[in-house]
């Protein structure tokens, strides 16, 4: 009982620790979606020729490049490819979005409103722009863009264009008060993801203390009925009610199980910073065997794949706790397709090449609508609001991040779901 009061105490006290933390993980594409970032390449495939016309032909403005409004409409649509937009939990689409929301931002709008000598249209232009790109991408992300983005264009400008700009206090103020009101708003977005998971640890840490308390009450009947029945081995009934507190303790134990699982995945923003040499084959055996299986069949659906073991670096507890997850995960899908729980249904297959190792934990359950995908790392995004909150798989990205690796999946409805857990190799 002083374990549990000492983690009660520990998840009370857990909120405002977070509330003050300076740092969260980094995100790359804010709200990601398919519609979000194929409207943003649409904005600019279509947007870039407009308003070169605009600027060259109506509203004309000191300078403009058609052949460099192209090459942007040109970039912008590779936020088109059907591929790009199937899955963001990939390291390579975050970062190739970045990349092409920096160019087409902070660096071409900074060329544009140098060469346009701080014109009014391009001093708006580029107030306006500052705000938007807050709302696109991360707001350190954002920060170092328009700074890194802003240097580069005045380098390339001041080459090739020495005495075509003079500094405009005017602009600056405005431009400075532009780009103080998007980091407020960026900061706060921030804050309010952030506060958002200080409540839902605050909620769970009173649900564990809830909880715990009554399973222990059950956990001590029956402890007391298994020992009152073996002092009446005669009972006619003792086998069954022997059988009953058997179950039980059982229960008592998946549902202690659950309250761990849950208070791990609350932690998303508090994971250790130490990491240990850990082998893939043992992880997935010990995990296997510590998970609180609800029958025997259930248990004897998992099949383990050895085909190359491998070391990485990272948390062993923490780990364990990402392969419980995609276990819970995958259960839950087998009986929602009405499973029988047939040897094979959840296989966890173990491998590695020269770019590192692999565990894939794969299940013939109904899957996931492929709609979903994008957002299935985010935290309370769950696809099934009955049985979950949405922080587990979000927990799962952050340790692979964590780690240096990363977590994919491929599914579709009524096909199953592998979720790919891919790592550096531990130096040998």
């Amino acid at each position: 009982m002083k374990k549990i009061h000492r983690t009660s105490q520990f998840l009370q006290r857990s909120p405002s620790r977070w509330t003050l933390l300076p740092l969260e993980p980094l995100e790359p594409i804010l709200h990601a979606s398919p519609w979000r970032i194929r409207l943003l390449g649409l904005a600019s495939v279509l947007g870039q020729p407009l308003f070169g016309w605009i600027w060259s032909r109506w509203l004309v403005q000191p300078y403009e490049n058609l052949w460099l409004r192209g090459l942007m409409s040109l970039l912008a649509a590779t936020l088109l490819l059907p591929g790009l937009t199937q899955d963001f939990s990939r390291p390579a689409t975050r970062w190739l979005v970045t990349v092409v929301m920096w160019i087409e931002i902070p660096l071409f709008f900074s060329w544009m409103y140098f060469c346009n000598a701080g014109s009014a249209a391009w001093l708006a232009t580029t107030c306006i722009i500052i705000v938007c790109y807050y709302q696109l991408t991360d707001w350190r992300i954002a920060t170092a863009g328009i700074v890194s983005g802003a240097l580069l264009s005045w380098a390339l400008f001041a080459g090739l264009m020495p005495n075509g700009l003079q500094a405009n206090p005017v602009d600056m103020v405005v431009i400075a008060f532009s780009w103080i009101c998007a980091l407020l708003l960026g900061l706060s977005s921030a804050n309010l993801r952030r506060d958002q998971l200080a409540h839902m640890l605050a909620t769970m840490g009173i649900m564990a203390h809830e909880l715990r308390t009554p399973l222990s009450t059950a956990s001590l009947i029956g402890d007391a009925l298994q020992m009152e029945i073996r002092r009446e081995q005669a009972h006619p009934r003792a086998a069954k009610l022997e059988q009953l507190g058997q179950r039980l303790q059982a229960l008592v134990r998946a549902m202690n199980h659950q309250i761990d699982t849950q208070i791990a995945n609350a932690k998303l923003l508090q994971l250790p910073h130490y990491s240990e040499v850990v082998g893939a084959a043992s992880l997935v055996t010990e995990t296997l065997a510590a998970y609180p299986y609800t029958s025997n069949r259930q248990r004897e659906c998992v099949t383990v794949v050895i085909t190359h073991d491998f070391n990485f670096h990272g948390p062993r507890a923490q780990f364990s706790q990402v392969l419980m997850n995609l276990m819970k995960n995958a259960l839950h899908s087998l009986a929602a397709a009405d499973s029988s729980y047939a040897a094979g249904a959840l296989c966890i297959t173990v491998d590695c090449g020269p770019d590192g190792g692999s565990i894939a934990v794969a299940d013939d359950g109904v899957g996931v609508d492929p709609a979903l995908l994008p957002h299935i790392f985010k935290p309370f995004f769950s696809s099934n609001r009955s049985i979950g909150h949405g922080l587990g798989l979000a927990f799962c990205q952050q340790v692979l991040r964590s780690a240096g690796g990363s977590i994919q999946v491929k599914s579709g409805h009524a096909t199953g779901a592998v979720f790919t857990l891919n790592l550096p190799l531990a130096p040998a």
